[in-house]
């Protein structure tokens, strides 16, 4: 019988077919970790290891290709991509444990990818392995040696044979991430991606948010969005409809459900493509990051060194350096939210309302389109099914619970503003 690794309950329907999940290289990366661990502090071979992935789904994962010496372990967890199309799919990814006297610290081996250039998420010469999964890393690291009562440190080396070759197939090499693939995976696990199912649950979750009375949404690209808009204490928003790079579709729906207004809650690195117009921001559709951040730098009055070197960034983050060392970020925001505001409009038609907040991972909020979305939304979104509530909770906020006569005026206003 099959080992069943616990991936197997998930899944989604497209096209009438069972479509399945799978997990991450970062999940991969972190389990083997874990197993080495185990087996370095234990003495005994292990055959499978469990670990819980930031989603919180827990997998039971075979061990391969263990080497148990005096000094080190080393094993390998094989990636499964599920029913999602991915180059790095039965890659095997390695990890290496030996014992360090203090600490616990992570380094990037053959077949994983090396920064090369400025922008990305790890720095210039560091190993291509991102937050999430440097963070499952040591986590796993950290439970294990706790387990197993070891005082010291443990060292934990990430390789992957194949990595040189796959990555070739992916957009690392224009990225300037060199010599093998990237460990990725800010949930652990891969959901399978269909255009026409995306589309479909998009459709479905916005027909029961509208249904709700909820007539203003609030749109994000990814779990970038989701995590900054849950780290806004001043828009406590619960529910929101996650489009990926479908701007276009997400607004047509909209149009076509009668809703009356979405707003979007963006990183720089995607949206900044909607100022170009550009309404499906998929890589493999269109970029122009670095060519429409640089014409807004220009009209903000950046030089023309300044604008060089923006259309040699790789990535947004990089460029909003460039903009900000020239003391032009607000006006450079300004222009792009411009821009993203005639866009979103052109798209609808003007048939709907449409906002965004701009954002980035280091410096937060960068601008926002000119409609006053803050305000306006939050009277807006949990108004619609409670507005007396939503009062409340800014009245909890702000510490005016007790003032019962303002608290009473304000729901009545509430209630005229959304009937």
């Amino acid at each position: 019988m099959k080992h069943q690794t616990g991936i197997e309950a998930y899944y989604i329907i497209k096209n009438n077919q069972k479509m399945r999940f799978g997990y991450t290289t970062g999940t991969c990366a972190a389990a083997a970790a874990k197993a080495a661990a185990q087996m370095l502090l234990s003495g005994e071979k292990t055959d499978f290891v469990v670990l819980t992935t930031p989603k919180g789904i827990t997998l039971n994962l075979e061990v391969v290709d263990c080497v148990m010496a005096q000094t080190f372990v080393s094993c390998a967890i094989v990636k499964d991509a599920g029913d999602d199309p991915d180059v790095t799919d039965g890659i095997r990814i390695y990890a290496r444990v030996e014992r360090a006297e203090t600490g616990f610290h992570l380094a990037g081996g053959a077949g994983v990818g090396r920064v090369t250039r400025p922008g990305l998420e790890q720095a210039v010469g560091e190993a291509a392995i991102n937050r999430v999964p440097r963070q499952m890393i040591t986590e796993a690291l950290q439970e294990t040696a706790a387990a197993y009562g070891w005082q010291g440190g443990l060292r934990a080396t990430i390789s992957v044979p194949e990595g040189a070759e796959r990555a070739q197939k992916t957009f690392n090499p224009l990225l300037g991430i060199e010599g093998g693939i990237s460990i990725l995976g800010t949930s652990g696990i891969v959901e399978p991606m269909s255009e026409t199912a995306l589309l479909n649950s998009l459709r479905v979750e916005m027909k029961q948010q509208l249904a709700l009375g909820r007539s203003y949404l609030v749109v994000t690209l990814g779990n970038y969005g989701k995590h900054y808009l849950d780290e806004l204490d001043y828009m406590p928003i619960r529910d929101t409809i996650k489009c990926s790079n479908y701007i276009g579709e997400v607004i047509d729906m909209a149009v076509n459900l009668g809703a009356k207004g979405l707003l979007f809650i963006a990183h720089i690195g995607k949206f900044v493509k909607v100022a170009g117009g550009i309404m499906n921001t998929h890589s493999q559709n269109a970029d122009a990051r670095s060519e429409i951040m640089a014409a807004a730098a220009l009209r903000a009055g950046i030089d023309r060194d300044g604008a060089m070197r923006i259309l040699d960034t790789v990535t947004t983050a990089e460029a909003v350096e460039i903009v900000e060392e020239a003391g032009l970020l607000e006006e450079t925001m300004r222009i792009l939210t411009d821009k993203i505001a005639f866009y979103l409009q052109h798209r609808c038609y003007g048939a709907i309302e449409t906002e965004a907040l701009i954002f980035s991972n280091e410096k937060g909020a960068l601008g926002e389109t000119a409609g006053g979305i803050i305000q306006y939304y939050e009277l807006c979104l949990y108004d619609k099914t409670d507005p007396a509530n939503y009062i409340r909770i800014l009245f909890e906020r702000d510490n005016l619970i007790s003032d019962t006569e303002l608290l009473k005026y304000c729901e009545a206003i509430a209630y005229s503003f959304c009937y």
